[in-house]
């Protein structure tokens, strides 16, 4: 794989890493083709082997780790050893993908709908709320493939990745947390081109968020609808991406796929994944 342009290898060993999050100096990430979760906690890089795979991460205030299950209508919180239920999500539909929350600890979480690596005709997303209190509300629908989240603004705005579209929405976070005022935040195509899909998405600050955009190996921060800077990932596939605490690096999950076509890869298992790390 060729390498990124001013980034250093943080990781590796993951087949598909997601969910990257950093808190007390340590990164923590899901392996979702691996059933692997990943951490340096203990000082050394590595897994705890799940059952289930998670997807999503996020740290609630009170410091515990969830994690949206990605073959299962939960979500589990880490115990130290394993994942325990947290909240049941009833009704929703298999696979969940990313994970935020916001600073009361209400978490988002995605229903992409249809799992397209099996084949699955496609089906509109919904974003789902876990409310502090662990009631479950749906926040917007109609999402194409819903992939990244991020809170921005202070906690007024939620913007997500349309993977297959392209682009990324924004929405009002209205008071009792539902989503509101729909509107295109970029559109990724027309700013980076045709290959370009948003994946993992991130806050950058005052200023936008920071999009992995997969097969355009690359990652991008932008600002309503405007592209502030882009970081080159090489001949790897930008999956997701964490800032730490300060904003002054930023954690890349990047994908290796032995030079065949995504899909292809996946369903190889010939697929492995790094974190890099770029300072900004």
């Amino acid at each position: 794989m060729r390498p990124a342009d001013s980034a250093r290898l943080y990781a590796e060993g993951m087949r598909w890493g997601e969910g990257p999050r950093w808190r007390d100096g340590v990164l923590w990430l899901s392996d979702t083709q691996g059933s692997k979760l990943w951490t340096d906690s203990s000082g050394s890089w590595q897994a705890t082997e799940l059952e289930s795979p998670c997807n999503g991460l996020a740290f609630l205030p009170d410091g515990r780790l969830v994690a949206a299950m990605m073959k299962e209508p939960r979500i589990c919180v880490w115990t130290g050893h394993e994942l325990a239920p947290y909240a049941e999500l009833p009704g929703a539909r298999a696979p969940l993908g990313d994970m935020t929350v916001d600073a009361a600890g209400n978490l988002y979480v995605d229903e992409v709908g249809y799992n397209r690596h099996l084949g699955e005709a496609p089906r509109p997303g919904r974003i789902l709320r876990v409310a502090a209190d662990r009631a479950v509300t749906t926040a917007a629908t109609d999402v194409d493939f819903p992939n990244g989240l991020a809170v921005i603004d202070g906690g007024r705005t939620l913007v997500v990745a349309e993977t297959w579209k392209q682009r990324l929405l924004a929405f009002t976070v209205a008071a009792e947390g539902s989503l509101v005022e729909r509107r295109v935040y970029a559109d990724v195509a027309t700013l980076l081109g045709p290959d370009a899909r948003p994946d993992g998405i991130w806050p950058a600050g005052d200023r936008g968020v920071w999009a992995c955009c997969l097969t355009a190996n690359r990652v991008v921060q932008i600002d309503d609808g405007q592209v502030v800077r882009s970081l080159d990932t090489g001949s790897g596939l930008a999956i997701a991406c964490c800032a730490d605490a300060e904003g002054s690096r930023l954690f890349v999950t990047v994908a290796d796929t032995a030079g065949l076509e995504l899909n292809d890869a996946i369903a190889a298992g010939a697929v492995s994944t790094t974190v890099i790390i770029y300072d900004l």
